[in-house]
């Protein structure tokens, strides 16, 4: 299985965690900026109470700003993969269930994801254009596109694995170096949710 993977694992973990030592504590905002990312997170609002929540969604850093720009297309992509099992015929209930859910839990993140980056002020698209793990390549999706029955549901089961696998990887980076608390939150459920799927493909794929 061909993956796109033109940024190692190593990579995003450095880059990530570069940003996260480059988050200033004073509102929230960057002290410094990546290449191409322009990162000026919002002005505090008030200390008073009904304040507070926002003001925790304004705080944030580089590293939360890059976990949401690579985990939407990531998601996307999980969900296009989704798209194509749920259109096909002959497949076993179990591997649609499964799609069925995966589409059902990334299509709100990915909503969630869009909102912070509009709040704070950042690009909702990576400044350029880059693989992230686990990614499938034109040429994997084409072979999925194509495949039918019991051939189309082992081949999804092993791409979302890979899958899976990628975005696991750059949510535990997130939990480490992220500043956002609705971010960190997420980076752990994404970790939660994504390994007890990962191990119920791996099961799905000894009954195929």
């Amino acid at each position: 299985m061909k993956k796109t993977l033109t940024i190692s694992a190593a990579a995003i973990a450095a880059a990530i965690a570069l940003a996260g030592c480059s988050a200033g504590s004073d509102t929230g905002s960057s002290a410094t900026s990546m290449p191409g990312m322009n990162h000026g997170g919002s002005a505090m609002p008030s200390t008073s109470a009904p304040a507070t929540s926002a003001a925790a969604s304004a705080d944030f850093n580089d590293a939360d700003t890059m976990f949401a720009q690579m985990m939407i297309p990531h998601h996307t992509q999980a969900v296009a993969m989704s798209d194509i099992m749920l259109k096909k015929e002959g497949i076993p209930a179990a591997v649609t269930d499964l799609a069925t859910k995966i589409k059902a839990a990334q299509g709100p993140e990915i909503e969630k994801m869009t909102g912070w980056l509009q709040s704070w002020g950042q690009p909702t698209e990576m400044p350029s254009a880059h693989s992230m793990e686990g990614m499938m390549g034109e040429d994997d999706m084409a072979k999925l596109e194509g495949a039918q029955g019991t051939e189309a549901a082992k081949l999804f089961l092993t791409q979302m694995i890979a899958h899976h696998e990628g975005a696991v990887m750059m949510a535990k980076t997130e939990t480490t170096d992220g500043k956002n608390a609705d971010a960190v939150q997420l980076s752990k459920d994404i970790v939660s949710s994504q390994e007890a799927e990962i191990q119920e493909m791996k099961d799905l794929l000894a009954t195929l």
